[in-house]
């Protein structure tokens, strides 16, 4: 006789949140990264500009992960808050670097990076604790 164990759905919407949120950390630290590149090669900014399109759908996803461990996973509605905000952060970056504002566009980038982390490493010191 075969078991199977599932995966409760609270876990699963969990880790989907967490999956969204390192997710949109890899891609500002990519930002970062060919930031340098933008100002030192010819194909750099080809690469920032893709990163980019990236950094922000990781956004979308953050965002759609936080909507889905709330509501059918029964999670707490609050990286909806942090995963909005990081929408709207997003956002106001894409338009800084196309108008190319780069005395706000850069620290804003440092800005959202070390939130990112700080949002990631919030969500996985809270799993931690529910595990105990």
């Amino acid at each position: 006789m075969a078991t199977t164990t599932t995966t409760p759905p609270a876990r699963r919407s969990l880790t989907l949140l967490r999956a969204g949120i390192a997710a949109q950390t890899v891609a500002i630290f990519y930002q970062a990264a060919t930031a340098g590149l933008l100002l030192s090669t010819s194909y750099g900014e080809t690469l920032h500009s893709v990163g980019a399109r990236v950094m922000y759908g990781a956004s979308m996803v953050y965002l759609l992960a936080a909507v889905l461990a709330w509501r059918p996973g029964g999670g707490p509605a609050r990286p909806i808050l942090y995963a909005t905000g990081f929408l709207a952060l997003a956002s106001v970056q894409v338009v800084l670097g196309v108008t190319h504002h780069p005395a706000l566009h850069v620290p804003l980038g440092v800005l959202m990076f070390g939130l990112s982390l700080l949002d990631l490493g919030r969500s996985l010191t809270a799993g931690a604790r529910g595990a105990r």
